[in-house]
């Protein structure tokens, strides 16, 4: 390119302006002769501007480079991805050949050349042949990565197993060292990575997915990866990562997936307001690991526009996405425990309403509950913070107890404890009293101490009975000595009070 023979000024992108020779350029470009044509200049020089040039001077001027030395510059991995996306608009016919047959080739480049020309098809601009171009880099790179993975000493899988050697720590060096050479050797490629933007990291995990590449590895990856990326990203893009992670976890093996890493990821989620299908993939992730949950993880406070203390729905949502799993035996106790704790530490919220009490109390089904000891003390503590129930209100909440599961203790207790007496109507009396005296038979043999408790339970319900009863009668009584004070004034007939 010398100044001599220099009679064309191209501007690229802004970013830099070459002189070149018009003769020599229009050779091999047909762009250029499409523009240029026979144009001359007053003063011998032209100037072409370009605003929106593929790879900007860089890759005009490695096209240039191939033109002015006649065809002499080798396309190789580490240039092809520039070159062709430059031939492609300065249409040169005789680069675009070279750089095609350089494709053809893409299986066998080495790791740093796909990731190198992977990291060069995110600088230029989207379209549908740059993205085309991206995916097949990148199925390249996970064949890669799943040979080196499948060919290293220690399998991804045996590297990820409890019972595994990797795993079994002793006070000798060789083998603390043997475990991190082993790690190493699964995850090298973590850092790598991350180099590339979300959507094609987003790419590349859809590939390791669909060639079954070692579940616990990728979760291991999703969670380096969200942890990496925050520290510099902006709102949007944390969204998107996130968003990706999710669906990207979701159709892992739930085994690989650590529930307390799920738990982060919610709380993540619920700041970053991620969508709505994201969210609902992460809650049935939750919610199908809940027995492996702990009280504190379930203690998420409130949306700010809600008055709860504490996200209860978001924990219906998780426990019923739990017992749709069907899952039953030791699980389902466990998570029965874990619902009666929190039951009782959301119960003195003064904003938490009797019907999302209610719904929490029989949550779980009651064959899970080995005792109701815990639920006697958080409907008992529901009752100090909301003195203004209804009665009906009030006897929906205490309806939930079952006094076979309390202790003699604490049925002792509920007798004299005045926030567990409710004063009904003659309808819920009758109710009441059917559903007292609606007993099972007890088979008596031998098990006095059964039969005795059993006697028991029945001399409570009648006590409360009578208790009620009384209540009521004193509670008319007074009604009818208003009511004949106001007749003396007034002489309106009374409401008939019951039949």
């Amino acid at each position: 390119m010398e100044a001599c023979c220099s009679d064309l000024e191209v501007d690229i992108n802004g970013e830099e302006s070459l002189f070149l020779n018009k003769q020599i350029i229009c050779a091999y470009s047909a762009t250029f002769r499409k523009l240029l044509g026979k144009s001359t200049s007053s003063n011998g020089n032209l100037k072409v501007i370009f605003n929106d040039f593929p790879g900007g001077a860089e890759s005009f001027e490695l096209v240039s480079r191939f033109c002015y030395g006649n065809g002499r510059l080798a396309v190789m991995p580490s240039n092809v991805v520039l070159m062709h996306r430059a031939a492609k608009f300065m249409e040169v016919s005789k680069v675009l050949e070279r750089t095609e047959k350089c494709m053809e080739e893409i299986r066998y480049w080495s790791w740093p050349e796909l990731l190198l020309s992977l990291k060069q098809c995110q600088e230029v601009e989207t379209s549908s042949e740059a993205e085309s171009l991206a995916a097949k880099l990148m199925d390249a790179l996970v064949e890669k990565l799943c040979l080196a993975v499948e060919m290293s000493p220690s399998s991804a899988a045996s590297a990820c197993s409890p019972d595994s050697s990797l795993f079994r720590f002793s006070c000798d060096s060789k083998s603390t060292e043997s475990f991190k050479n082993s790690s190493v050797r699964l995850t090298w490629w973590f850092d790598e990575v991350l180099v590339l933007s979300p959507g094609l990291v987003e790419t590349f995990l859809k590939l390791m997915v669909l060639r079954k590449f070692d579940n616990h590895i990728i979760s291991r990856f999703l969670f380096y990866y969200q942890k990496v990326k925050f520290c510099s990203a902006s709102s949007h893009e944390k969204r998107k990562i996130l968003e990706t992670i999710i669906d990207t976890l979701c159709v892992l093996d739930q085994s690989c997936v650590p529930c307390k890493g799920l738990f982060g990821f919610l709380r993540l989620a619920l700041g970053l307001n991620i969508n709505k299908s994201s969210m609902n993939k992460l809650e049935l992730m939750i919610g199908s690991q809940l027995d492996q949950a702990t009280l504190d993880n379930l203690l998420v406070p409130s949306p700010s526009k809600s008055s709860h203390l504490y996200y209860v729905n978001l924990v219906l949502r998780f426990t019923k996405a739990f017992l749709d799993g069907a899952r039953g035996g030791l699980q389902l106790k466990k998570v029965s425990s874990l619902i009666d704790q929190y039951i009782t530490e959301v119960a003195p919220d003064p904003c938490l309403k009797p019907s999302k009490f209610l719904s929490l109390l029989t949550l779980v089904p009651d064959s899970a509950r080995e005792s109701h000891e815990e639920i006697y003390r958080a409907i008992d503590m529901y009752l100090e913070a909301h003195t203004g129930l209804t009665n009906g209100e009030k006897l929906s909440v205490i309806r939930t107890l079952s006094y076979e599961k309390l202790s003699g203790e604490s049925r002792s207790k509920i007798s004299r404890n005045p926030k567990f007496q409710v004063l009904e109507t003659p309808d819920e009396q009758r109710e009441q009293k059917q559903l007292i005296l609606r007993m099972e038979k007890v088979e008596v043999s031998g098990d006095n101490e059964k039969l005795k408790e059993h006697i028991e339970g029945i001399q409570w319900r009648v006590m409360e009975l009578e208790r009620a009863c009384l209540k009521m009668q004193n509670q008319m009584e007074v009604i009818k000595k208003r009511s004949k004070n106001n007749s003396k004034g007034s002489n309106r007939s009374l409401p008939k009070l019951c039949s």
